[in-house]
């Protein structure tokens, strides 16, 4: 039995200050406010890294090609480290990334391993290490690929898992887990996908190494698998082992994603494309091109897809969203002329639909028309306008919206 997702509510939310007095409470979205700890500054700490592996209280999320390991579509299966040993070498930490990066051999495979953090709240049980105390975890690819060896574990493993009653949740996008476990897979999928994707160096093409906890890909100056008259070889030169390169770290992709209001403030600009389920609209999002500020690409954006020109742009909140790995940057926009709203579906052909829908259809919508892409409605949906449900940041966007308080002047929102 599934339930509905929880939406985070971090205690910063309803902490006192001048700024939540001025400009309201903030809006947190689903995939955000993870429990873990990342401890970023701790991934190139071997020592510690070492210890969080071996500790007994260290928890495992286990993907198989990027779907997680549930029990249920409502809750992610923590393996312990027996239930992965085949699969994860208990000193995959022991050898310093230096030396790892010296030794590198492209011959031999190994399960990517991620260090995902520290959950503090659970520091009953779990690890100490210097000031900072908690449960430790890792995020583990089981997905049989590599070597022959390799793949006899991670099938291994997986048959073992199954044999519990437990399965990889198959679904193009997961939003039904609560608020924290939704975090913690956010995290695991978005950085597990990225490593999978660059396991060649996108400037030389030279196979890469996953270092810093499974956060880094480094190319290596040799390869054991390069050999000539019994010496190793060096691989052709890399700027990525000399310079700062984004090409070794994980890449998130910022779009826009913004709730649009008429002049008059009693409407709002919704559209929808060819793959939405019928009466389905939602907020206007693209993704921010290069050299191009938010709300420079919140104004291209919705004049691309719907001819709307817009005034006031402001930024509301933000989600980010593992599929694969983008930062959905949300913003509510005005009209300051009547002239600017009318809709022109002839530039970007994104949309097959753009409508102004009257703030009570709207709210009339959130209250019982609220769907993902592939659910049914509330129900006592009866036909008409439907919306993305709380999960997703149009809906929040939605809200603010419609909402009236937003634009009243003490909140200074517009």
């Amino acid at each position: 039995m599934t339930t509905t997702p929880q939406i985070p509510n971090p205690a910063h939310t309803l902490a006192d200050s001048m700024l939540s007095r001025h400009f309201g409470k903030e809006t947190v979205n689903y995939f955000s406010s993870s429990p873990i700890n990342r401890l970023s500054f701790l991934r190139s700490d071997h020592p510690f890294l070492s210890a969080a592996l071996k500790h007994p209280s260290a928890r495992f999320v286990l993907l198989k090609n990027l779907a997680p390991l549930t029990p249920s579509p409502a809750q992610l299966h923590y393996a312990k480290y027996e239930e992965v040993q085949k699969l994860v070498p208990l000193d995959a930490f022991d050898t310093p990334e230096e030396e790892l990066i010296k030794k590198f051999d492209s011959r031999k495979t190994q399960a990517t391993l991620i260090f995902l953090g520290l959950d503090e709240s659970r520091k009953e049980g779990g690890m100490a290490w210097k000031i900072y105390s908690g449960t430790p975890y890792f995020a583990v690819d089981v997905t049989p690929k590599g070597s022959e060896e390799q793949q006899t574990a991670a099938n291994d493993v997986i048959s073992a898992m199954e044999a519990k009653g437990l399965s990889f949740f198959q679904t193009r996008v997961v939003m039904t887990f609560s608020a924290d476990e939704a975090a913690i897979y956010a995290q695991a999928r978005a950085l597990m996908d990225w490593n999978t994707r660059n396991t060649f160096c996108g400037t030389c093409g030279q196979r890469t190494l996953g270092v810093n906890a499974g956060t880094k890909r480094a190319c290596p100056p040799t390869d054991m698998a390069r050999t000539a008259e019994g010496k190793t070889e060096e691989r052709p030169e890399c700027n990525t082992r000399t310079t700062l390169s984004n090409l070794s770290f994980p890449r998130t992709d910022p779009t826009i994603i913004v709730a649009v209001v008429s002049a008059d403030g009693k409407r709002v600009l919704l559209g929808r494309s060819k793959r939405f389920p019928p009466g389905w609209y939602s907020t206007l999002a693209g993704f921010i091109e290069p050299a191009e500020s938010i709300e420079d690409a919140v104004r291209r954006e919705v004049w691309e897809e719907a001819g709307v020109t817009l005034s006031r742009v402001v930024i509301h909140s933000s989600q980010p969203w593992p599929y694969p790995a983008n930062l959905m940057i949300g913003a509510i926009a005005q009209v300051s002329d009547p002239a600017h709203e009318k809709i022109s579906l002839e530039h970007d052909p994104e949309l097959e639909d753009a409508r102004w829908f009257e703030i009570e259809e709207v709210e009339e919508a959130l209250r019982i028309g609220t769907s993902d892409l592939s659910g049914p409605a509330g129900p006592d949906y009866k036909g008409g306008l439907r919306l993305p449900p709380p999960t997703a940041i149009a809906n929040q966007l939605i809200k603010a919206a419609v909402t009236a308080e937003y634009f009243s002047p003490e909140k200074s929102k517009m």
